[in-house]
């Protein structure tokens, strides 16, 4: 990809602008048959809802040979993971562990119960993946497609058929197989097909009041609520300034809304104990508050608490240190915040969300900015945390998009179209040369290119030793404790791996008795590549002669 190292002397710019060329050039030739059967599609919603799910869902499958399933790394998706493998054993929490100090680990209870912090969506979620396919991926796939088929269904509620299908083609660009929320376990899809639901069923009850779409409604406030209950508030706001008034249509929502809180209560009972206290407020209460800052904020000897006293404590000096309650500190958090919306919109768009804006759509302004203020209010800032408002951002795409003169608006889906298949072709082709050469240029590499190598590395060696194993992981001195590697199944005792941490020798000693029949080894994940060898006790120090006393030769001295 450099200049005159090819046949066309063409170096990555040129390449870029080569491709833009060809794609135009054969939009220009091709639109003609093209815009008849995408009018033929989009008068069919039936199958256009099918077909763009299908869609999303086959071009990340077919990334697969050199993308494969995600290796989960991050501890949120852990969490998540156990909350999954809870509810495959048909429980909402895991009766507590005798030997449970060598199982502290991020976002996870220990007592009064073995527990997620989380809620209980995102789990359900990847176990109706790992039930029905085998593997918790298999429900975010599924789930990623379904949410791009339901903003298409929104959007239709809003904008014509024509439109509302540019919408949904929009959306496989921003939020298919090349997005983060397809390619990890933490979250993202879910709640955003809750706000697809809910945005999609507001207009339709203005318009007519229909007991289906108060269920409809109802439907995506269910799922928004066991999934990203603090964010829901804003969620339930929104929909509230939008209907003004109450109708018999939305007591379906009401069902939906309070079965939503009585299973929140149902899991807090059997997480926590009480029918009111949250599993992530126990943990703040026990171990700090959770927010995900920099290590470098720990002095030196915070650094030997467990992960999530670290953590906690890393947050409360953030918290407090950096003056988080006052009013202008508020502002400028938000205003450092923008730049993360741009995950939302793809750079052409931005011209059409420039449009938007004149067209002075209050309501959907006032519900952004309600997210926005609202998530503001956290330290901490995810993407996922405003997912419920993701067909709203393509919507403002989309209606940015209308309000153009038809030539311009074709240019910027041209452009969004180029930008995802330069990339999504850059990947299929993940392994040679040009690909490896253009990989630093692109904007989100969220698939697979920060892969968890070491991980990968240490399950592959794990996977050769066919017998049950116990794993005592030992970090190094200065480790980064956010890399966290103790992670366990939902039923500790019968996993083939059980991962611990190294408490030293007569700690682990308890755990070796525990286990006798598991073949033991040393994780230093630190080491580069990670270590993995048998576990050997430290050699008891010899007994040493006492050393001469300097004064033995030194007469007494004279009274």
């Amino acid at each position: 990809m450099y200049p005159f190292e090819n046949p066309a002397g063409f170096g990555a710019s040129d390449v870029v602008e080569f491709v833009i060329a060809g794609l135009l050039v054969s939009l220009v030739l091709l639109r003609p048959r093209i815009s008849p059967l995408f009018r033929k599609l989009a008068a069919h919603p039936v199958v256009s809802v099918l077909a763009l799910g299908a869609l999303a869902a086959a071009l990340r499958l077919f990334l697969l040979p050199h993308h494969p399933v995600p290796t989960p790394d991050i501890y949120d998706e852990f969490s998540h993971l156990l909350v999954a493998d809870t509810l495959r054993h048909f429980r909402l929490a895991n009766p507590p562990h005798a030997l449970s100090q060598f199982f502290e680990t991020f976002f996870v209870l220990q007592e009064p119960t073995y527990s997620s912090i989380y809620p209980i969506g995102q789990g359900l979620m990847l176990a109706f993946g790992w039930n029905t396919f085998g593997y918790p991926w298999a429900g975010v796939l599924f789930c990623t497609a379904a949410m791009i088929a339901a903003c298409y269904w929104m959007l239709r509620g809003w904008v014509s058929p024509d439109w509302a299908l540019l919408g949904g083609v929009l959306a496989i660009f921003e939020f298919g197989p090349l997005c983060l929320w397809m390619n990890d376990y933490w979250g993202g899809s879910l709640p955003a097909l809750a706000g697809c639901l809910v945005f999609g069923a507001l207009p339709r009850l203005r318009r007519q009041a229909r007991w289906r779409d108060g269920w409809i409604l109802g439907a995506g406030l269910f799922l928004h609520l066991i999934t990203r209950p603090f964010e829901s508030i804003f969620l339930l706001l929104a929909a509230v300034l939008y209907l003004r008034r109450p109708s018999p249509s939305l007591l379906p929502a009401l069902v939906c809304v309070l079965a939503a809180l009585g299973l929140t209560a149902v899991q807090n009972k059997a997480v926590t104990g009480n029918w009111l206290t949250l599993p992530e407020a126990l943990s703040q209460y026990q171990y700090g508050v959770p927010a995900a800052l920099t290590f470098q904020s720990i002095p030196t000897p915070h650094r030997a608490l467990t992960p999530q006293q670290q953590l906690g404590y890393q947050s409360q000096l953030a918290f407090r240190g950096s003056g988080a309650e006052t009013v202008s500190t508020f502002f400028t958090r938000l205003e450092y915040r923008v730049r993360y919306y741009r995950f939302f919109f793809l750079a052409p768009l931005y011209v059409a969300l420039a449009v938007f804006l004149l067209r002075r759509q209050w309501w959907i302004l006032a519900t952004l900015a309600l997210f926005a203020l609202g998530t503001n209010l956290f330290p901490a800032f995810q993407y996922h945390y405003v997912a419920a408002a993701t067909c709203l951002f393509v919507l403002a795409s989309v209606l940015g998009l209308e309000a153009l003169p038809r030539p311009a608006a074709h240019v910027i889906f041209f452009l969004c179209a180029a930008h995802f298949v330069f990339w999504y072709t850059l990947h299929v082709a993940d392994d040679q040369p040009f690909s490896l050469a253009m990989r630093h240029y692109e904007t989100g590499d969220y698939i697979n290119h920060r892969n968890p190598e070491r991980r990968i590395f240490v399950n592959r060696a794990l996977a050769q030793i066919p017998e049950k194993l116990l794993i005592l992981v030992r970090y190094w001195p200065q480790h980064a404790f956010q890399e966290e590697w103790v992670y366990n199944a939902a039923d500790i005792d019968d996993a083939r791996i059980v991962w611990a941490r190294d408490l030293g020798d007569t700690e682990n000693e308890k755990l070796k008795r525990l286990y006798p029949e598991r073949t033991v080894l040393l994780l230093e994940p630190d080491a580069q590549p990670p270590k993995l060898s048998p576990y050997q006790m430290s050699q008891p120090a010899q007994p040493q002669p006492p050393a001469p006393s300097p004064f033995e030769d030194v007469p007494p001295a004279k009274p």
